[in-house]
């Protein structure tokens, strides 16, 4: 009983402690961004194949990074209310950043875009939003190896928090975003 009793001790210790410092992570938030590329290096165009779970980083039409991702959890088809766990396709932009994020540094994504939001409107949902592209939760960058081998976000485009650093670095906002399913 007393090992039985033990064993309870130490597995509600670990979870107080990972809770704790879970916490402590979401309230410091990303650190310090990176600075932006020189920019003649920047990408002006990015192109996520869902099928593919590859996000491309584009100059003049060529290719000059791509990376391995994580979308929603329930991945086949275009984004169409909240909750539906969908990353959304189309031709967006990024157009706005957050150092301060949940996640590692991230990238907003302008879903949802006028045709989106009169297709809700039409099924009387709310079409969501706060799409981005991100790195880990703030205090689990230690999962990113692991990260791609599924899709666990609420409909963001998911990588690794050192790619998102290089991501932060290199995509300007105002950059267009193509995602194909």
């Amino acid at each position: 009983m007393r090992r039985i009793i033990k064993a309870i001790f130490v597995i509600v210790l670990i979870g107080v402690g990972t809770a704790a410092y879970t916490q402590v992570m979401m309230r410091i938030g990303s650190g310090t961004p990176p600075a932006m590329a020189a920019a003649d290096e920047r990408a002006d165009a990015i192109h996520v194949d869902k099928d593919k779970r590859i996000l491309t980083l584009l100059r003049d039409g060529e290719v000059i990074r791509t990376y391995p991702i994580s979308m929603g959890a329930n991945p086949v088809g275009h984004k169409t209310q909240e909750g539906d766990e969908r990353t959304p396709t189309g031709a967006y932009e990024i157009d706005w950043r957050n150092a301060n994020s949940i996640a590692h540094l991230s990238l907003h994504i302008s879903y949802p875009n006028a045709d989106d939001v009169a297709q809700a409107q039409a099924r009387g949902v709310s079409p969501g939003g706060n799409i981005m592209i991100h790195g880990l939760p703030n205090g689990w960058g230690w999962l990113g190896p692991w990260q791609t081998r599924w899709d666990w976000t609420d409909g963001c485009i998911a990588v690794t928090n050192a790619e998102m650093r290089e991501i932060w670095a290199l995509v300007p906002d105002g950059t267009p975003i193509t995602i194909d399913e």
